[in-house]
């Protein structure tokens, strides 16, 4: 498998997903405004959307979208738990990942529009406010979303991180940020981290 990447964005997820369940794999980095790979390759040609993550496997196919390769990925070792096999439990940490995708990496991603009007931004950081009050009243008083580590949290903890970055203030959630630090210390994290650059 071959990981297509961009330092610190969502590709994070798979990435340190490869390395929790210990999968073997590529990585390629991409110049997302150039939309070339370091090898020079036309990441167009390989992900005609444009974005990562994208996951090239063995049999030529490619793979998109963070919740999917999530999926993919987890289901190689199934033995590992980060997403459960089957059942309800499986569907509640769907669930997780969706509302990850849509309702805080959407809103939060967006953010980082240097042309968003002030009104826009406002806006943004409201409804940011609503979905993680949403989510740390979920977590509560757990460790983790689902009470154990699993993908959802993985993600979380991505975007989570993307808030200093467009100065989004993160201070009126602790829970979170304490998930964020716990998910920070992981050995598996910190290879990810550190083979992107971002340590």
């Amino acid at each position: 498998m071959k990981l297509y990447f961009a330092p610190g964005a969502c590709s994070l997820v798979p990435h340190i997903l490869l390395e929790e369940l210990n999968l073997t794999h590529e990585l390629e980095q991409v110049d997302l405004k150039a939309k070339l790979t370091k090898s020079g390759a036309d990441f167009l040609a390989i992900n005609s959307k444009g974005y990562v993550p994208a996951l090239a496997l063995d049999n030529g196919h490619v793979l998109t979208e963070v919740s999917v390769l999530a999926q993919y990925l987890c289901d190689q070792r199934p033995e590992a738990g980060l997403i459960p096999a089957s059942g309800e439990a499986r569907y509640q940490l769907l669930s997780l990942l969706v509302y990850i995708s849509t309702e805080i990496h959407k809103p939060m991603g967006s953010l980082f529009n240097p042309n968003a009007s002030e009104d826009a931004r406002k806006a943004t950081q409201a409804l940011l406010t609503r979905r993680l009050n949403w989510i740390a009243a979920e977590l509560g008083d757990k460790n983790y979303l689902t009470g154990s580590y699993s993908a959802a949290d993985a993600y979380l903890f991505t975007v989570l991180n993307w808030a200093r970055l467009v100065h989004f203030d993160m201070t009126p959630w602790p829970t979170l940020q304490a998930l964020g630090a716990r998910v920070a210390q992981r050995p598996a994290v910190q290879r990810a981290m550190q083979a992107e650059g971002l340590l």
